[in-house]
Protein backbone atom coordinates (compact mmCIF):
# COMPACT_ATOMS: atom_id res chain seq x y z
CA UNK A 1 0.00 0.00 0.00
CA UNK A 2 1.11 3.56 -0.75
CA UNK A 3 0.13 6.79 0.54
CA UNK A 4 -0.89 8.87 -2.37
CA UNK A 5 -2.82 11.89 -0.71
CA UNK A 6 -3.59 13.59 2.48
CA UNK A 7 -7.00 15.13 2.82
CA UNK A 8 -7.98 18.54 4.69
CA UNK A 9 -10.67 16.03 6.91
CA UNK A 10 -12.50 13.05 6.52
CA UNK A 11 -15.29 14.22 4.26
CA UNK A 12 -12.78 15.16 1.55
CA UNK A 13 -10.97 11.79 2.05
CA UNK A 14 -13.48 9.31 1.71
CA UNK A 15 -14.48 11.23 -1.52
CA UNK A 16 -11.06 10.85 -3.06
CA UNK A 17 -11.21 7.35 -2.45
CA UNK A 18 -14.52 6.52 -3.40
CA UNK A 19 -13.85 8.44 -6.49
CA UNK A 20 -10.71 6.42 -6.82
CA UNK A 21 -12.65 3.24 -6.80
CA UNK A 22 -15.57 4.18 -8.84
CA UNK A 23 -14.48 6.10 -11.34
CA UNK A 24 -10.93 5.51 -11.65
CA UNK A 25 -10.95 1.87 -10.97
CA UNK A 26 -8.39 1.67 -8.25
CA UNK A 27 -8.10 -0.07 -5.22
CA UNK A 28 -8.28 3.04 -2.21
CA UNK A 29 -8.33 3.50 1.39
CA UNK A 30 -8.94 6.32 4.14
CA UNK A 31 -6.05 6.14 6.93
CA UNK A 32 -6.06 7.83 9.97
CA UNK A 33 -9.14 8.44 9.59
CA UNK A 34 -9.85 9.46 13.26
CA UNK A 35 -6.74 10.51 14.39
CA UNK A 36 -7.86 14.00 14.58
CA UNK A 37 -8.95 13.22 18.43
CA UNK A 38 -5.36 13.27 19.26
CA UNK A 39 -3.97 16.45 17.53
CA UNK A 40 -2.55 17.89 20.40
CA UNK A 41 -0.50 14.91 20.97
CA UNK A 42 1.40 14.56 17.47
CA UNK A 43 1.82 17.31 15.19
CA UNK A 44 -1.46 18.69 13.48
CA UNK A 45 -0.20 17.51 9.90
CA UNK A 46 0.19 14.10 10.75
CA UNK A 47 -3.39 13.97 12.21
CA UNK A 48 -4.60 14.09 8.97
CA UNK A 49 -6.67 11.62 7.32
CA UNK A 50 -4.73 9.73 4.05
CA UNK A 51 -6.03 8.66 1.15
CA UNK A 52 -3.62 5.13 0.23
CA UNK A 53 -3.93 2.73 -2.54
CA UNK A 54 -3.50 -0.86 -2.35
CA UNK A 55 -1.61 -2.12 -5.65
CA UNK A 56 2.03 -0.46 -5.58
CA UNK A 57 3.18 -0.29 -8.84
CA UNK A 58 -0.42 1.97 -9.50
CA UNK A 59 0.28 4.29 -7.17
CA UNK A 60 1.89 6.80 -9.63
CA UNK A 61 -1.21 6.30 -11.78
CA UNK A 62 -3.47 6.42 -9.02
CA UNK A 63 -2.11 9.79 -7.87
CA UNK A 64 -2.01 11.65 -11.51
CA UNK A 65 -5.97 10.23 -11.56
CA UNK A 66 -6.51 12.05 -8.50
CA UNK A 67 -4.43 14.92 -8.85
CA UNK A 68 -6.43 15.61 -12.59
CA UNK A 69 -9.39 15.43 -10.63
CA UNK A 70 -8.70 17.93 -8.26
CA UNK A 71 -7.58 20.48 -11.21
CA UNK A 72 -11.00 20.61 -12.91
CA UNK A 73 -11.43 23.56 -15.63
CA UNK A 74 -13.17 26.46 -13.69
CA UNK A 75 -15.31 27.80 -16.45
CA UNK A 76 -18.03 30.76 -16.02
CA UNK A 77 -21.05 30.63 -18.88
CA UNK A 78 -24.12 31.47 -19.24
CA UNK A 79 -27.28 28.51 -20.06
CA UNK A 80 -28.85 29.79 -23.21
CA UNK A 81 -32.25 27.94 -22.02
CA UNK A 82 -32.58 29.72 -19.02
CA UNK A 83 -30.08 32.34 -19.08
CA UNK A 84 -28.71 31.06 -15.61
CA UNK A 85 -25.09 31.79 -14.40
CA UNK A 86 -23.10 28.61 -14.21
CA UNK A 87 -19.83 28.80 -12.63
CA UNK A 88 -17.42 26.25 -11.84
CA UNK A 89 -16.16 22.75 -13.95
CA UNK A 90 -19.66 22.51 -14.83
CA UNK A 91 -21.07 21.28 -17.92
CA UNK A 92 -24.57 21.41 -17.90
CA UNK A 93 -26.75 24.05 -15.93
CA UNK A 94 -27.79 22.82 -12.68
CA UNK A 95 -31.64 24.78 -12.68
CA UNK A 96 -32.28 23.20 -16.08
CA UNK A 97 -30.25 20.44 -17.01
CA UNK A 98 -29.17 22.55 -20.68
CA UNK A 99 -25.64 21.17 -21.76
CA UNK A 100 -22.89 24.03 -22.02
CA UNK A 101 -22.92 25.61 -25.16
CA UNK A 102 -20.41 25.01 -27.45
CA UNK A 103 -16.98 26.56 -27.96
CA UNK A 104 -17.63 30.48 -27.46
CA UNK A 105 -20.53 29.81 -24.84
CA UNK A 106 -18.04 29.47 -21.67
CA UNK A 107 -15.53 32.64 -20.85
Amino acid sequence: MKRIAQAPNLAIATLWADMLQHEGGFAATVQRAYASGIAGEIPPDQALPEVWVQDDARADEARDWLDAVRRLPDRHWLCHTCGESVDGPFEQCWNCGAPMPAAGGAR
